[in-house]
């Protein structure tokens, strides 16, 4: 155990006797205060760097700052924030927080892997929680630093179910999605999307197309910015007759929702990490669903198990069956989709669960 832990245990120890005595006199504090047992905060410093997309991203940045702010408001105490406005601040944002003296620190994205492990690395008496990537640069199945825990999340499992519905609900026989850079964590969305597209296929014996996506390559932005790259990305998908799209990228999917906008068509978006209807409700007339990861559970949990001295390294993946990810409520849709298809998904989801139906990824193979 490292001296640092043995403090955060020393004082959650302390915390809980302090609860304990005021419980037998009558006076137990109020049980959602944490570690913060009769107004005495703990000696924790719980910090989050976000990637480019900010902490406002309607996507996964907000979902993990969420997630860390919980928890450090249970633990009485109160999270130290940085965000990143460009590639080039991830590393000297990661070593700023260090240097503040951070127990532990929340780096939101893949992009972040290279600068939280160099961190940890040097580190290693900080908690480092790692969102989106399995802190395995050099690709060998191994993590490069034993004081960071992975938060993944096998997307493709709940992308299989959009893809299904998609293609059930599609009237083209088109869908589509694209990403903002190629990597595993948004491609997996990718993966599963079309898995689920070729087994409505296959059980309903259709023929509905994927377009930006074969299995192996297909449309990016360059980046995870709305910008007009990623619209015209958009546009040269939605002109190919797609009537559902899926943008994965954090705040990209605001510029395939202006792309679908000014095409003046019934398409239907399917949002990516959060439920964009409740996140982003100018998406409500839109949005047909969300591929969910709920990274503001595991950060919260992964925070507060550091603040309570009960960090644990080993990587969380999160999946249908433990609830890690999912796919949104239908929302306005609802009454669009005809009921025995969503009927068909939700056995579906039964399926995946019980291991009747097989979803690949690179976490699950």
């Amino acid at each position: 155990m490292t001296i640092s832990t043995q403090k955060r245990a020393l004082a959650a120890l302390v915390a809980a006797a302090v609860a304990v005595a005021l419980a037998g006199c009558g006076a137990a504090p109020d049980s959602t205060s944490g570690g913060n047992a009769g107004g005495e905060s703990i000696d924790f410093l719980p910090c989050i760097v976000s990637d480019m997309g900010g902490f406002d991203d309607k996507s996964f940045n907000q979902l993990s700052f969420e997630g860390a702010t919980k928890a450090a408001d249970e633990l009485g105490v109160k999270l130290k924030d940085v965000q990143s406005n460009a590639e080039t601040e991830y590393a000297p944002n990661v070593t700023n927080l260090v240097d503040e003296g951070c127990n532990a620190i929340v780096a939101v994205g893949f992009a972040l892997s290279a600068a939280t492990v160099e961190a940890a690395t040097a580190n290693p008496d900080i908690d480092f929680i790692l969102v989106d990537d399995a802190a395995d640069n050099d690709f060998d199945g191994k993590k490069d630093a034993d004081n960071v825990k992975p938060l993944l999340y096998d997307t493709a499992q709940a992308a299989f179910l959009a893809g299904y519905l998609a293609a059930g609900y599609s009237k083209t026989g088109k869908v589509g999605t694209f990403g903002g850079l190629e990597f595993p964590t948004v491609t997996i969305f990718m993966d599963g999307f079309k898995q689920g597209v070729d087994y409505f296929n296959k059980i309903k014996g259709a023929d509905v197309q994927v377009i930006g996506w074969d299995g192996k390559t297909g449309s990016f932005t360059g980046g995870f910015e709305a910008n007009q790259d990623a619209k015209q990305v958009a546009v040269n998908i939605l002109d190919q007759g797609v009537d559902v799209i899926l943008p994965v990228g954090g705040p990209i999917y605001q510029s395939a929702q202006q792309a679908i906008k000014e095409s003046g068509k019934d398409i239907a978006l399917i949002g990516a990490d959060a439920d964009l209807f409740v996140t982003d409700p100018s998406t409500a007339d839109v949005v047909l669903t969300s591929v969910l990861k709920a990274m503001d559970l595991s950060t919260y949990e992964a925070v507060l198990a550091s603040g309570e001295g009960k960090f644990d390294p080993e990587a969380y993946v999160g999946t249908l069956e433990n609830k890690g990810v999912g796919i949104a409520d239908l929302h306005n849709f609802s009454d669009k989709v005809d009921s025995a298809l969503q009927d068909e998904v939700a056995q579906l989801q039964k399926d995946i669960i019980d291991g009747k139906v097989t979803v690949t990824s690179y976490l699950s193979k």
